[in-house]
């Protein structure tokens, strides 16, 4: 590992009392981690005095290892285990996170959100689609299943149903019954379907046109926001893939909630990883690298 910090070896060179000779001669082409190596090896009180110091003043490592650079920062990161790295994700701010996934193919982006909470799935689809263009983009095997769904109460969807063309209503009941129904009128044609058996009852549902379809869920949909989370959640990742571009699947996973953007980015690897760690807050990373891992600035100075 090497930091070359020119701009703070001055402060290093009278902070250790090394004559400028000796500081040109043997020192000028080292880095601060080997100076304070060296001079605490020789014996220099100051140098093993300062190595203590670093585990404890944040502002010192900061200034020492100009860490402000991000560069510095990744030379340090880099030599960190993916266990060390993962510390360091918790503290960093969520668009920085997201700035990560950019790193990822996107048939990778559209397998993590697959298994992403339902709710969480759903707000990222509606930050690139309207309801009504996920109702018109999903499969009709998809607007089945959520119409055939236990979780919706069957009187809603009779309720929803009165908006359906009465001739649509009478196709789908003279299809599944075999007779045309007495009463054209649509409070008499939604009422008839109520008194179907449930078989039946699941018969009209999909012996629905596609537009009608469309329009019951959409509208049970618009009534119960949460019901959006019944669709299989590769429906909505194969609506994505076919119709966004990744820019804007990644803009749109902002909203995911810090948690699962941290669990994405820990499948990065290493080196990936510890470039988008760079961007982490400068004063929490030196906090962090000073309470979690002391030993490591140890072994890093004194190795």
């Amino acid at each position: 590992m090497s930091i070359v910090i020119d701009s703070n070896l001055e402060y290093l060179q009278r902070r250790l009392n090394i004559s400028s000779v000796k500081f040109n001669e043997e020192y000028a082409n080292l880095s601060v981690e080997e100076i304070i190596e060296a001079e605490a090896a020789s014996g220099n009180q100051e140098a093993i005095k300062l190595a203590n110091e670093l585990l404890n003043n944040v502002n010192l490592v900061i200034k020492l290892f100009n860490l402000s650079d991000s560069n510095n920062k990744y030379e340090i990161l880099r030599e960190m285990t993916a266990q060390q790295l993962q510390l360091f994700l918790p503290q960093m701010e969520e668009k920085d996170l997201v700035q990560g996934l950019y790193y990822f193919s996107e048939d990778k982006l559209m397998t993590m959100l697959e298994d992403v909470p339902p709710e969480q799935l759903v707000k990222v689809v509606f930050e690139m689609f309207s309801k009504e263009e996920v109702v018109q983009l999903l499969p009709d095997e998809q607007l089945d299943k959520f119409l055939t769904s236990t979780e919706i109460d069957k009187n809603k969807i009779l309720k929803h149903m009165q908006s359906i063309p009465e001739e649509y209503l009478i196709q789908v009941l003279e299809n599944v019954t075999g007779q045309t129904p007495e009463s054209q009128k649509s409070f008499d044609l939604v009422n008839q379907i109520g008194d179907l058996g449930p078989l039946e009852f699941v018969d009209v549902l999909k012996s629905l046109q596609p537009t009608q379809k469309q329009q019951l869920v959409l509208s049970l949909g618009k009534e119960h926001p949460e019901w959006f989370q019944l669709f299989d959640a590769n429906a909505y990742t194969d609506m994505i893939q076919t119709n966004k571009q990744k820019p804007d699947m990644v803009k749109s996973m902002a909203v995911l909630e810090q948690e699962e953007l941290i669990n994405m980015t820990e499948e990065l690897p290493n080196d990936l990883l510890s470039v988008v760690i760079t961007q982490i807050d400068t004063e929490k990373f030196a906090e962090i690298l000073m309470d979690r891992m002391p030993e490591f600035i140890a072994e890093f100075l004194l190795k």
